[in-house]
């Protein structure tokens, strides 16, 4: 049976939850005009996991209407799954929707949950906005050491020079995986005072850091 946008109209429409499931799933194979019609439908579900799956596909669907896709992803991070705030998230900052950095801010400071708290640091990244800088300062001394290791990636990719320093004391964290992060992050930032962290990291203990920072150096000027 083919896929059509209204077999998947009809779907979204079942009451059971696993037509509805796989109608959000179908929604993939359609053009995009109509996909984004259609998982309009799907984030207004009563089931947090059609919610869920609907808010993961705005990243490639929601260039068909940026203003809309604010307005929707705005309200989502008022979901009361934690799961469908952290997509909202993650859709926010892949589509570079800078209007939303305040609201994501919020989110951050009002939040009991960990998994939307590392998802907004992560977004904030792939924003790239500079009003950013502040809140990643802020999570890099976060309890939850996921986070942590988001704040790290994301100030990789914003680029402030002003994050080389307060990375410095994170480049010997006893977690190998965060000063990868470092590793990675130093190298996009640059600088001399990056270089010079980077090479205390070719001695690493760990082979993966050690040979990630020699691999560095040499494409940091």
């Amino acid at each position: 049976m083919s896929i059509t946008p209204e077999s998947v109209r009809q779907l979204l429409s079942s009451e059971d939850l696993g037509d509805r499931l796989r109608a959000v799933n179908q929604i993939r194979e359609l053009e995009p005009t109509t996909a984004f019609e259609l998982v309009q439908i799907a984030i207004g579900d009563s089931n947090s996991r059609v919610r869920y799956s609907a808010v993961s596909q705005f990243d490639t669907l929601g260039t068909q209407d940026l203003d809309l896709s604010l307005d929707l992803l705005r309200a989502l991070l008022s979901d009361p799954e934690a799961d469908v705030q952290a997509a909202a998230a993650d859709c926010l900052g892949a589509l570079k929707l800078h209007a939303a950095f305040e609201d994501l801010q919020q989110l951050y400071h009002t939040t009991p949950e960990w998994l939307v708290q590392f998802s907004i640091i992560a977004a904030l990244g792939e924003l790239g906005d500079p009003r950013s800088f502040e809140l990643l300062k802020e999570a890099l001394s976060s309890d939850v050491e996921l986070v942590q290791t988001a704040a790290i990636s994301s100030m990789g990719e914003l680029g402030d020079l002003q994050a080389v320093p307060l990375l410095a004391s994170y480049a010997t964290n006893p977690d190998w995986q965060m000063r990868y992060r470092v590793v990675q992050a130093l190298t996009r930032l640059g600088g001399a005072e990056a270089k010079s962290i980077l090479e205390t990291l070719t001695n690493d203990q760990v082979e993966a850091i050690a040979t990630e920072a020699k691999k560095s150096l040499d494409s940091v000027q």
